[in-house]
């Protein structure tokens, strides 16, 4: 009886999980196919990180801090803020 029953089982299973699969699959198709907006958290509203706050809650305007690891296809920059060309 259990032996009949297994590959029953079995392929429902199978079949759930491919459709389970193929739905995620979906999501992530139609939000990349999407126009990019603006980050939103779940009450809609832009998200900022809070570091980027200064103390009376605006984005700072003061320049931050950046880290280039190597291979970054950009130019680098001389501090004069014109590239190197």
């Amino acid at each position: 009886m259990l032996g009949s029953l297994f590959p029953l089982l079995y392929g429902a299973l199978f079949v759930g999980l491919l459709w389970q699969a193929f739905r995620v699959m979906s999501k992530g198709f139609r939000a990349a196919s999407g126009p990019i907006s603006d980050p939103v958290d779940r009450t809609g509203q832009v998200t900022v990180h809070p570091e980027l706050l200064d103390s009376e809650g605006r984005i700072t305007e003061e320049a931050l801090l950046t880290v280039r690891f190597g291979g970054d296809e950009e130019q680098p920059q001389n501090p004069s803020g014109t590239g190197t060309e």
